[in-house]
């Protein structure tokens, strides 16, 4: 059982996991949809900027995104100067942090997706006079239901497992930055192996149940293929 002292982690956690995807799917799906209908130059350079998180370690990534975020970085100096607090060793701090680290399980989803409904929907609504936006919203969106299922679902894991990103940018402070795998690290660092074990098999049954879902959710939506 997790004991009443892990609540306050747990809790910040889903709030952080919840918080990071919406900012990633208000951001990503823009990103995601000229990914999948460019024929930029840059869209090589895009992709694989996304692509970062993946093959980056995670203490690279955050020893920079510490850098912007802190007092005199190009993030955090602009909000400090606006709000008087710092983003590194914050909750938004985090958000941020974690909508870069998770970008591209986001947007590789839904470019998929995105991909495989192809033009010739779009195309047809847009002769029949509906604007970008209404065929974005009536005819794209609910044809890419995998893809956004996917997103969101990997999306959340991913952030709820990040460990040294957050430990960069966040730290460990009870309340505001202390996450789920901080809480296990601090346990195993006192030996407390029972509750590391805990939260550890919580966190891997999740991710189980995430992997189940998703394949699930890929074989009962497939894909729109023109």
């Amino acid at each position: 059982m997790i004991g009443i002292v892990e609540l306050g982690p747990l809790w910040l956690t889903l709030q952080l996991a919840s918080a990071t995807v919406v900012v990633l799917l208000i951001l990503g799906t823009p990103i995601a949809w000229w990914l999948a209908f460019t024929s930029s130059r840059l869209r090589t350079i895009v992709e694989a900027i996304v692509a970062l998180p993946i093959v980056l370690p995670p203490t690279v990534l955050g020893f920079y995104l510490l850098i912007a975020l802190g007092p005199h970085g190009f993030l955090g100096g602009p909000w400090k100067d606006l709000t008087g607090s710092a983003l590194s060793f914050s909750f938004s701090g985090l958000v941020i942090a974690s909508t870069f680290y998770s970008l591209p399980f986001v947007v590789q989803p839904l470019h998929g997706a995105f991909e495989a409904i192809g033009r010739k929907p779009l195309e047809a609504a847009w002769a029949l006079r509906a604007s970008k936006l209404d065929t974005f919203l009536s005819v794209a969106s609910p044809m890419a239901i995998r893809g956004y299922l996917t997103a969101i679902v990997l999306g959340f894991a991913h952030t709820l497992g990040e460990f040294g990103v957050v430990l960069m940018v966040g730290g460990n402070i009870p309340g505001q930055t202390k996450v789920l795998s901080i809480a296990i690290y601090d346990h195993v660092e006192v030996l407390e192996y029972a509750q590391a074990h805990t939260l550890s098999a919580g966190l891997l049954l999740f991710s189980f149940i995430v992997l189940l879902g998703v394949y699930t959710a890929n074989r009962r939506f497939p894909l729109h293929a023109t």
